[in-house]
């Protein structure tokens, strides 16, 4: 039997602490002692066949007597029988009983145990070995005399090893405890635990033990493929795969070769939750288990040609991972995205059953180097969530840009409701102007968030983050106080002027989730403003969908004087039968409409040419670019019928009309023609800080012309 050092070697398990030479030596002329009672073996190569050592001297560490030998001055070694002994002490056998026969008992346990040993001396040979250890090389004892303790075991193949069981040898180390494999002579392998330590701390020679592990590895590996398989797919799972990805990871794994780039392919079915709710969990299983082969065979099928097969596994529920170890290039990727799309696309008969899925992949691919397995897995999660939301049954490429998007939206969402306790928004507030007048009847209060890292904030930048996490409560609690605050200072400043209303939008959820008729009621109170100064706006169609508890409460704050408003209207439900039945007295038209009116027939170029107008606006719409001056020519037309019908049936209704988005004086003269009551939009003023409010209304006639409030 000999050892091997195929396959991976389990790191030694190395006890180091302190040992002291043995006190035992042996004078310079002399022979090794000797037993002197009938049946002692010779000591030609020591008690146990071949070496310096003695069972019986060294196992009981008590030496022989020494006496000088004739003609040499020199101490020669005398059975220690021969000396008169002492008186003994009370109890003790009289000193004229037989003597002890035979070798020790811990000879016979060394032969009879079942534990292979041998014995090794200074020199690292087999002095004796017993029958345990010979039966497991499959040789006689005699024939392992001599040997090579570490060609035996194997010690040589490991540096570590090999360095520790010379320093055991020397006394530098207590003892030597290794795994290795090993091979029989009949070619079949064992795990094996080899122990080597000293016999004595004062007696030279080691103890070489052996004991077969084979067993209890074989149970460990059957016990770690359990817990690192998913037992429904027979795929790796969640825990394997992260070992597998940070293994790839690893700077020695891609510097010694291959691509140095690492590619994943995070997949989740669509719709599985309703297999497993309707039809149950059994044939959930079975589906699950059927993807699984197809992922297999998909993988098996792109491994052709390249470097390797990539490793599928189940990371939970329905999600499943393709990892691609030194990717090509992200069009590898794609292929293997496109392959398992196809694949899911073929019917699945489970139980009698036909059933169709389909699958959303995020795609990630990268250099392995400075990226970590978080990370990886993150991109991959992300760019997973971008296919769902895009439309499912999908594959999707992780894109930087895109993420930094919405890395940063998270970054505003955890900090949110911080910056309202610390004071982080301000308002400004944009004039709502007559449009026979051209007075200033009111102002919309904008929010605006001072952001100590991105700097001032557009309410379109976070107030979808504050309705989905709640925050836009207290939020507009806060916008809600300070612009009454604000409306009822301007008031008791310009007493000689008609105090302007001041008009904030309110949010669905505020409604809902607080009681907004309250918190009106205690910051009208609170700032002494009057019900009529305030304007509540809400979106049409969270206006029109209204029942219940919302209906209600616009109906108290509508009796108790405030105005509600319907925002951006024309472009939601449009139904004008809720016009009725609400508590409304304010319509808002959408600015879509009012950026129709751009045209004037005689504004078209007299040669037909075409002329172009990009457009953006602070509230709503990405604006619009018109190119051909008949076709502008044609939707103004269309636009003013609208609006001119929707202005009558507004005054039918004893509402007022505000058009938003006013921007030239052509848009205005139309509007003020069709019976628009109120003008909102850059013509006037940009929102601006209160104290450009306050100057507007202390200025002659407290009128408004294009661009004098333009910062």
């Amino acid at each position: 039997m000999s050892g091997t050092s195929e396959g991976p070697t389990p790191a030694a398990d190395l006890i180091r602490s302190a040992v002291t030479d043995s006190d035992t030596s042996t004078a310079p002329g002399t022979e090794p002692p000797m037993y002197d009672s009938p049946g002692a073996e010779p000591s030609a190569r020591g008690a146990l066949g071949g070496g310096p050592l003695a069972l019986g001297a060294v196992a009981t560490g008590s030496p022989a007597h020494e006496v000088p030998a004739a003609g040499t001055g020199a101490p020669a070694p005398v059975p220690a029988t021969e000396p008169p002994a002492p008186d003994p002490p009370a109890g003790a056998p009289p000193p004229g009983g037989p003597p002890a026969a035979g070798p020790p008992p811990y000879r016979s346990a060394f032969t009879a145990a079942p534990l292979a040993m041998a014995l090794v001396d200074t020199e690292g040979l087999v002095v004796d070995a017993n029958e345990a250890l010979a039966a497991l090389f499959g040789a006689a004892p005699e024939a392992l005399t001599g040997c090579a303790a570490a060609d035996l075991v194997d010690l040589a193949s490991d540096a570590r090893v090999w360095q520790t069981y010379r320093e055991v040898l020397r006394g530098a180390q207590r003892r030597l405890r290794c795994t290795r494999r090993l091979k029989r002579p009949d070619g079949r392998s064992l795990w094996a635990q080899v122990t080597v330590a000293p016999l004595a701390p004062d007696a030279p020679g080691l103890l070489l033990s052996v004991a077969d592990i084979s067993a209890r590895r074989e149970l460990q590996a059957r016990l770690r493929h359990l817990q690192m398989h998913d037992p429904v797919t027979r795929l790796p799972n969640r825990t394997l795969f992260f070992e597998r990805v940070q293994a790839a990871l690893q700077a020695e794994s891609y510097e010694r070769g291959g691509t140095g780039r690492i590619g994943l392919c995070y997949l989740d079915l669509d719709g599985f939750k309703a297999v497993n709710d309707t039809l149950g969990h059994r044939v959930g299983d079975l589906l699950l288990a059927s993807v699984a082969e197809r992922l297999t065979r998909c993988a098996e099928e792109s491994g052709g040609g390249r470097a390797g097969t990539p490793l599928v596994a189940r990371l939970g529920g329905d999600e499943f991972a393709l990892l691609v170890e030194d990717s090509t290039g992200t069009e590898q990727l794609a292929e293997l995205a496109e392959s398992v799309l196809t694949a899911l696309q073929e019917p699945f008969d489970l139980s009698g059953r036909r059933l169709s899925v389909s699958a959303s992949i995020g795609v990630v691919e990268r250099h392995a180097a400075g990226t970590t397995a978080t990370a990886l897995m993150q991109a991959a999660d992300t760019t997973l969530y971008w296919a769902k939301a895009d439309g499912k049954a999908r594959w999707t490429l992780f894109d930087p840009e895109r993420n930094a998007h919405r890395m940063t939206r998270q970054a505003l969402a955890s900090t949110l409701r911080p910056a309202i306790e610390r004071g982080e928004f301000a308002l400004e507030y944009q004039p709502l102007v007559g449009m026979e007048d051209g007075r200033v009847h009111g102002v919309e209060a904008l929010i605006r968030w001072k952001h100590p890292q991105f700097g001032v904030l557009a309410p379109n930048r976070f107030i979808t983050l504050a309705e989905e996490d709640g925050s836009i409560v207290p939020l507009g609690r806060w916008v809600l106080r300070t612009a009454c605050r604000q409306a009822r200072r301007w008031e008791l400043d310009h007493p000689q002027e008609p105090p302007i209303f001041v008009s904030v939008n309110v949010a669905v959820r505020q409604v809902w989730d607080s009681d907004l008729v309250a918190d009106v009621a205690a910051t009208l109170a609170e700032t002494g403003l009057a019900p009529h100064l305030l304007q509540l706006e809400l979106t049409e169609s969270a206006v029109m969908g209204s029942a219940g508890r919302p209906l209600q409460a616009l109906k108290a704050l509508s009796d108790m004087g405030v105005r509600i408003a319907i925002d951006d209207f024309g472009t939601g439900y449009s139904n004008l039968a809720y016009l009725s039945r609400l508590p409304v007295s304010v319509l808002k038209l959408d600015g879509s409409f009012v950026r129709g009116f751009q045209y004037e027939p005689r504004e078209r170029h007299d040669n037909g040419g075409s002329r172009e107008n990009h457009e953006t606006h602070e509230n709503g719409g990405n604006g619009r670019t018109y190119g051909d001056a008949g076709a502008g020519e044609r939707d103004a037309a269309a636009d003013e019928v609208i609006v001119e019908a929707m202005v009558q049936l507004a005054h039918r209704l004893g509402l007022t009309v505000t058009a938003e988005c006013v921007e030239t004086s052509a848009q205005a003269t139309r509007l003020r023609r069709i019976g628009c009551d109120t003008g909102q939009g850059w013509l006037y003023s940009r929102p601006v800080p209160p104290d450009r409010i306050s100057e507007l209304l202390g200025s002659p006639g407290a009128g408004v012309q294009a661009g004098v409030a333009k910062p």
